[in-house]
């Protein structure tokens, strides 16, 4: 049976801990301690990153000496030794793993799509980095905003039941923008409910699903009226297509 927990590292990350008949993975591990930690004498079969941003990438030198496991990721980091591009499939754990480009954030970005056969059917795991976030989306560090909104748009195209697990708990702080886009949005005010819930007693807010995120990320949701029409109050031309709406919305998030 196929187990996905987090570690927590650093204030707010979260490093994926995937583990399937002993043989342990993980993703984005920012910092060595904590994996090694949670391994617990454990072996480490291996090491995926999504982007080349420090607290995503800063463990692999010592995980590698320590466990000397292969690292699967964009060619451009250091410490990869599997190079990873769009469209390449690869076996994790007894799994096909789908790899997706995903620009924006960085230009290097990848999203991993793992498919778990269970006795329900398929279930889809995305390891989206720092893409695609609970209730948000990532800064536009190095790509444009027509970049990374065909690249959530990608995202957001994946089955509703898929299972996102980002790095960070933003979750709350992402709603709380979300709320401010979108007031009406009824699901959305539950959802802040239901997270400020798990908050207070200091609960994990993920994974989430595409389908929770497609009802209540504005990132997601830019060609919804309501939030066309807030991009027009926050910058935005009248009547703004949806990538200027996502660029609105961007802009307004970096500084709320």
């Amino acid at each position: 049976m196929l187990t996905i927990s987090p570690i927590p590292a650093f204030n707010d990350n979260y490093i994926w801990h995937l583990e399937r008949d002993g043989e342990h993975w993980v993703v984005d591990p920012g910092e060595a301690q904590p994996v090694i930690d949670a391994l617990a004498g454990e072996q480490l079969a291996g090491i995926l990153i999504t982007h080349h941003h420090l607290d995503h990438t800063g463990g692999i030198a010592e995980l590698r000496e320590h466990y000397d496991c292969p690292v699967y990721g964009p060619g451009s980091i250091d410490g990869v030794t599997e190079p990873l591009a769009d469209g390449d499939k690869i076996e994790l754990l007894g799994y096909p793993v789908r790899v997706m480009a995903v620009p924006g954030h960085t230009l290097d970005h990848l999203a991993l799509l793992l498919e778990e056969n269970t006795s329900d059917g398929q279930q889809y795991h995305l390891f989206c980095g720092d893409t695609l976030f609970a209730g948000g989306c990532g800064r536009l560090f190095e790509g444009t905003p027509e970049q990374m909104y065909a690249s959530l748009s990608k995202l957001g195209a994946l089955p509703p039941e898929t299972l996102v697990y980002c790095a960070h708990e933003y979750t709350l702080a992402n709603l709380r923008f979300a709320a401010a886009a979108e007031p009406g949005n009824s699901v959305l005010q539950n959802r802040i409910s239901e997270t400020e819930s798990l908050r207070a007693r200091d609960q994990v807010t993920l994974p989430s699903t595409i389908g929770e995120e497609l009802a209540t990320n504005p990132f997601l949701r830019c060609h919804i009226p309501a939030l066309s029409r807030c991009a027009s109050n926050h910058g935005a031309e009248n009547n703004p297509g949806e990538v200027a709406v996502f660029a609105s919305l961007r802009k307004w998030k970096d500084n709320f």
